[in-house]
């Protein structure tokens, strides 16, 4: 899916429909730039200012909206973390490479298995009834020196997800699990260690 462009006196407003989860913050908070149930143009960013257009975008959990502005670009997170929601995705908080290339701060990424988009999320959880907890025990963990910088998200082929840099991992609530610098997280859906990867991808002849 082609990536949009719209330009504002104020900046760039992009939006990548195969990261969208629907999630509707956008048409709910301004419905007069996000037009829903429309023919034609549904993204008017002139109708907003670049501070509302910056807000816009840091409201997508999804990443699936960015906005560059003629003066401020967007903030990077001061804390990476990743929350694990419950009975659906991860939604990531960082200043994201995936894959060696720089990705803006936010992403929903699948964990179910089942998503036809992979490695995003695309909603596939309620349809096939995941059952995940958000709320995992916590794990004993030192307080990170550095809790931000860059975080490299590398999808292992017919396996889970490596990340590597600072993160704290939280619950669905928001509640600090782990801390970590290296993890390989379940994408998959069968593990008996989520949100980590236990090998049953393996197991159940994953493909990603």
């Amino acid at each position: 899916m082609t990536v949009e462009k719209h330009e504002s006196k104020d900046g760039v407003l992009y939006f990548d429909g195969s990261k969208c989860i629907h999630s509707r913050n956008c048409v709910l908070h301004r419905p007069d730039v996000f037009v829903p149930n429309v023919e034609g143009e549904w993204i008017h960013p002139e109708n907003a200012d670049g501070g509302e257009l910056n807000a816009l975008a840091e409201n997508c959990p999804s990443g699936a909206i960015r906005f560059v502005g003629n003066s401020k670009s967007e903030r990077k997170p001061l804390v990476n973390t990743l929350h694990i929601r419950e009975n659906g995705p991860y939604a990531l908080s960082a200043e994201i490479e995936f894959n060696g290339q720089e990705l803006g701060s936010r992403l929903t990424l699948c964990r179910c298995g089942a998503s036809a988009n992979k490695p995003y999320c695309d909603g596939s959880h309620s349809a096939i009834n995941f059952q995940a907890t958000g709320e995992p025990a916590t794990k004993e963990s030192d307080v990170l020196e550095q809790r931000n910088g860059q975080l490299k998200i590398s999808p292992q082929t017919d396996g889970p997800l490596m990340l590597e840099g600072n993160l704290e991992i939280c619950s669905g609530t928001g509640r600090t699990i782990n801390r970590v610098q290296k993890t390989f997280l379940c994408r998959c859906g069968a593990s008996a260690n989520k949100p980590y990867c236990d090998g049953s991808h393996a197991k159940i002849d994953f493909k990603a």
